[in-house]
C-alpha cells in the first residue's frame, strides 16, 4: 500500500497487463509422451515442446543413428507446427537437445535443409535424453494469418 501511495504522489502509473489467451495444440499425427502439451499458442506466436525423434507410426525411436532421430523430430516439430497454424518457415527460435557433440557436423547440415531461408536463432545444449534418444527439438514460432 506504501508503495502505491507514492506511486500515486508521483503522479506515475503503474503498467496494465493485459492476459492474451493461449490455447493448447494436441496434434493427433505426433504421440505425446508425457503429462504436457504439445504446443501452446499464445497470441500471434505458438511455443513447442521438445519433439523427439520418435516414430509416429510405431511409438519407438527412429533409428539408431543421429540423423535417422533428428529428421524424425524435424518432422514431427513440422506436424505440431502446422497443426497449430504455424510452420517451419515460421520458427523464430529453437533449442536443439543433442546428445552426442560429435553430431554437430550432422545437425548443421540437417539444419540448413530444414531452414533454408532465414534460419531461426538456435540454442544447443548438450544432454543425456531418456529412451536411447540422441536428439529433440523444440521451438518458438510465429502463428500464420488465418
Amino acid at each position: 500500500m506504501a508503495d502505491r501511495l507514492k506511486l500515486d504522489a508521483l503522479n506515475i502509473q503503474q503498467p496494465h497487463h493485459v492476459a492474451l489467451p493461449s490455447e493448447i495444440i494436441d496434434s493427433p499425427r505426433v504421440p505425446r509422451i508425457g503429462p504436457y502439451s504439445q504446443a501452446v499458442r499464445v497470441g500471434d506466436l505458438v511455443y513447442t515442446a521438445g519433439q523427439p525423434g520418435i516414430d509416429p507410426t510405431t511409438g519407438k525411436v527412429a533409428g539408431d543413428s543421429f540423423e535417422a532421430q533428428a529428421r524424425q523430430a524435424f518432422a514431427n516439430l513440422q506436424a505440431v507446427l502446422e497443426d497449430a497454424g504455424s510452420s517451419l518457415a515460421r520458427v523464430i527460435k529453437v533449442t536443439c537437445f543433442v546428445a552426442d557433440p560429435n553430431a554437430f557436423p550432422v545437425l548443421n547440415t540437417l539444419f540448413a535443409e530444414f531452414f533454408p531461408v532465414a534460419p531461426p536463432v538456435r540454442s544447443t545444449p548438450l544432454v543425456q535424453l531418456p529412451r536411447g534418444l540422441l536428439f529433440s527439438i523444440d521451438a518458438t514460432a510465429v502463428v500464420d494469418d488465418r
